[in-house]
């Protein structure tokens, strides 16, 4: 007999795909309210800020949660901040696409922080997503007349450390097993909300000479689409394999390719493609090596 239940397995996957194509085209609207003369900082402070009643709801009568393991969430909170405010930093002042490859650097990261904190000891696949991404890496950022491939300016060292951030983030979501999703989303929104705004301090930055309006749009923009973002990450990965989930995030460095070709002048080199797509293969190799090392949990 034929099943006649519907089938949503369409779903998450709609789910993740919008949630890459708002992550790839985020570069876009941050620069509008950039050139209406609102600074970075302020922008991400005020698009976190946008997400303080959906914060709230989150963390209701969850509040005990914090005190499984809030030194944890207190990593998570500040990681998330500098990791969010790096990362608008650097696509407003870099090439949108560099920047996104050098912030999914981020997997290497994961594995070295993942062995040094939690002692888990990377096998032959993940030592091979640390050679693909540093040799992507490298020749990414390989310039003959600079020598060194390091990073070339400030938005290249932001871009990096985000995803540095990043890492710490995914380390430190796997340590705290005992506190839920919700709670663990709220303290990085917090985080967010409270690094912007010591940023803010200590550089010193004004709001003065931003149009009224795009104070407004920054806080309908985070209570909107940044909640649209994050929920629907987190229903993607929810109801369907890492790996697969991870594949389909990737279509974000498309999004975010294509919208940069169309949108502005930017030009990619050739061995930027190059080093690109090792960053994106080592990326895809991490997901594979986490739902592997999953299943084998399962079956142990």
């Amino acid at each position: 007999m034929l099943d006649s239940r519907p089938n949503h397995n369409w779903i998450p996957v709609a789910s993740l795909i919008l949630a890459a194509t708002l992550w790839g085209l985020f570069w876009y609207p941050l620069r509008l309210l950039a050139d209406a003369g609102l600074h970075g900082l302020w922008a991400t402070l005020l698009i976190y800020c946008g997400t303080i009643p959906v914060l709230l709801y989150l963390v209701y009568g969850r509040l005990k949660e914090v005190l499984l393991a809030p030194r944890v969430l207190l990593v998570i909170g500040l990681a998330s901040g500098w990791c969010n405010a790096a990362f608008i930093l650097a696509v407003i002042e870099g090439n949108v696409l560099r920047v996104l490859l050098l912030f999914y650097l981020s997997p290497v990261w994961t594995v070295m922080l993942g062995y040094l904190f939690l002692k888990e000891q990377p096998d032959r696949q993940g030592l091979l997503v640390i050679v693909f991404a540093l040799i992507g890496a490298v020749v990414m950022l390989w310039d003959p007349s600079v020598g060194l491939p390091i990073p070339h300016d400030q938005a290249d060292w932001l871009a990096l450390s985000s995803g540095f951030a990043f890492a710490i983030i995914n380390v430190c979501v796997r340590q705290a097993q005992q506190v839920s999703v919700a709670v663990k989303t709220a303290a990085a929104w917090l985080g967010t909300i409270i690094v912007s705004f010591l940023l803010i301090l200590l550089v010193g930055v004004s709001l003065a000479g931003s149009d009224t309006s795009s104070i407004y749009l920054a806080l309908i923009y985070g209570l909107v689409v940044m909640v649209i973002m994050t929920l629907s990450v987190q229903y993607g990965v929810t109801h369907m394999p890492v790996y697969r989930s991870a594949i389909i995030l990737l279509f974000e460095l498309v999004v975010g390719a294509v919208s940069a070709w169309l949108l502005t002048h930017e030009k990619i080199l050739l061995q930027e493609w190059i080093g690109g797509g090792l960053v994106v293969f080592a990326a895809y190799l991490s997901a594979r090596t986490e739902v592997m090392t999953e299943e084998s949990n399962q079956h142990a």
